[in-house]
């Protein structure tokens, strides 16, 4: 074992007590992830509703996934950043817009995917 420390599912489940709190911190500092979780309660009755293929579920699950993690990493960055230095930093400043950034590309490139899927099906109904 590299970290001289046995297993422990005690261990195990605190990890996920930590990781589940880390999605309510998400949840509740940030108004994008209340935005990102309405998208994403959208997105999954629009699949069930649409009766969307499960190759099609994966690409939307997957682009989901993505701007969830990307937010949640752009998030940790923020706090982190603002705890080192809570004074203005232009290099810090410059680091948060390029996690924001990413946020914007995740999200973007989700909302493609979601044209691609849900469009032919919306435009059936029609």
């Amino acid at each position: 074992m590299l970290s001289g420390k046995n297993f422990s599912l005690v261990d195990r489940i605190r990890s996920f007590k930590y990781a589940f709190n880390g999605i309510v911190v998400l949840l509740h500092s940030q108004h994008n992830a209340r935005i990102h979780a309405l998208a994403t309660v959208i997105s999954c009755a629009a699949g069930l509703y649409l009766g969307i293929t499960k190759t099609e579920w994966c690409f939307v699950i997957f682009a989901i996934c993505i701007v969830w993690i990307a937010e949640a990493l752009n998030t940790a960055l923020e706090f982190m950043c603002d705890e080192m230095s809570p004074d203005y930093n232009k290099i810090i400043g410059e680091a948060k817009d390029v996690a924001a950034a990413a946020v914007l590309i995740a999200s973007i490139g989700a909302a493609v995917i979601g044209l691609i899927i849900f469009m032919p099906y919306v435009i059936k109904l029609l």
